[in-house]
């Protein structure tokens, strides 16, 4: 396959995942796919300028304004920002320099100082405030353009409808994390197998599924969360010399911001972050996939700037994917001590969340018929912090899910506790 063909494919492959996620709400294979995907095209494109389409997805940040709610010019884009791929410390050291490099520091010069935060696994959204008053929530859509979800948004406790100060900027954007807490994730999913209904994916899928909802009720029913992270416009605001000051600014406003941040300055500080954050991190009460750092001076980072679709001071240092997609070689069936039936998915071994996943037990027959589960089925495992996992199986448009219980190369068993 030549490259201008494989360009093809992957566009075409990325665009088709781009809609299942953001349009319809129904993701077909594992974020750590899909980033693959997409770093492949990267790729590919950079070695071959001359295959760079205006309409590439490495072009745009992604999304799509649905037709059933009103656009939203945004007046600031909402860009998104690098991820960076190395997951070992030396990927700390790598951004480090890449900023020290654009801001021609030598090495006689003082660390840069950072701002360290989470990287949370939701929807990205922009809120409007005039004079202390929401007045409009709108989606990233494709950066430019996204959609006006401010009905559904009014539903989230989190966000205050009116700014908590009597001297209210003229016009101010907040933007952050709609999130589903791993609690009510479990527990809208126990409300809906007990009813009958679909359940959720992931929380991520519940939080981006709830604000995308014509009917407001459905995403009050979502009990979704917020986390402010950012600015949009301002207007009639003195903004503070610091990122981290500006964070420290919306909570006094009554803007929930998240409390796993922190001030590192230099490389060696950040990679000690992101591993301290990493060994936590499956007893945080929400999905991250990384970290984020970003240059802490609002001077510097003007003077950073950006690149393609990216600034150049922050990047997002994930870890490793606690999601992968695997095959189901077979169903067997396990005789337990009581004489208990229980059918078992012989998994194509994949490496999720530290253990490699090679079993999932199926419950019973009647769940493996009610779920659809077939040899030759894609699945994804999604690790659930230390205590199990969830299968989803992913054929062709159709994604349904399936509690487990797994076990690692060493036989040993550990229970699924993401869904009742």
């Amino acid at each position: 396959m030549s490259a201008s063909e494989r360009a093809l494919e992957l566009r075409t492959e990325i665009e088709r995942h781009n809609h299942q996620y953001y349009v319809l709400d129904a993701p077909l294979i594992a974020d750590a796919d899909y980033d693959r995907l997409f770093r492949e095209l990267q790729a590919l494109e950079a070695e071959h300028p001359e295959l760079l389409t205006v309409d590439s997805p490495t072009q745009r940040v992604g999304g799509k304004a649905l037709e059933t709610f009103l656009p939203v010019r945004h007046a600031l884009p909402m860009l998104s920002i690098r991820t960076e791929t190395d997951i070992e410390a030396s990927g700390s050291f790598a951004f480090d320099a890449r900023v020290r490099r654009e801001l021609k520091l030598g090495e006689g010069d003082p660390a840069v100082e950072y701002a360290a935060e989470l990287k949370f696994d939701g929807l990205a959204i922009n809120l409007r405030y005039e004079d202390g008053v929401l007045v409009r929530a709108a989606t990233r859509g494709d950066g430019e353009t996204g959609e006006d979800v401010t009905a559904n948004v009014r539903t989230v406790g989190q966000i205050p409808l009116r700014l908590h100060t009597s001297e209210a900027p003229r016009v101010l954007e907040v933007r952050g994390e709609i999130y589903m807490k791993r609690r009510d994730f479990e527990r809208f999913n126990a409300r809906a197998q007990a009813a009958g209904e679909k359940t959720l994916v992931n929380p991520r899928n519940g939080a981006a599924g709830g604000i995308r909802q014509l009917d407001p009720r459905i995403a009050a029913s979502r009990l979704l969360s917020f986390f402010a992270y950012g600015l949009g416009d301002v207007q009639g605001w003195s903004l503070p010399e610091t990122h981290s000051a500006v964070l420290d600014a919306l909570d006094a406003l009554g803007l929930p911001v998240c409390a796993e941040r922190a001030i590192r300055r230099g490389p060696a500080e950040l990679a000690e972050f992101h591993r301290s954050v990493g060994e936590r991190r499956g007893n945080l009460p929400f999905d991250i996939d990384g970290v984020v750092y970003k240059v802490n001076s609002l001077a510097l980072q003007a003077r950073l700037g950006f690149v393609s679709r990216e600034p150049r001071w922050a990047v997002a240092h994930k870890y490793a994917a606690e999601e992968a997609s695997t095959e189901v070689l077979g169903i067997d069936i396990q005789v337990g001590r009581t004489g208990a039936l229980t059918p078992v998915a012989r998994l194509a071994p994949v490496f999720v969340g530290g253990v490699t996943v090679t079993n999932a037990t199926l419950h019973n027959e009647d769940e493996v018929r009610r779920k659809d589960v077939h040899v030759g089925d894609t699945v994804i495992v999604r690790r659930a912090g230390d205590v199990g996992v969830t299968l989803h199986v992913s054929v062709s448009n159709r994604i349904s899910q399936i509690m487990a219980m797994s076990s690692d190369d060493n036989g040993s068993m550990f229970n699924g506790g993401t869904l009742p």
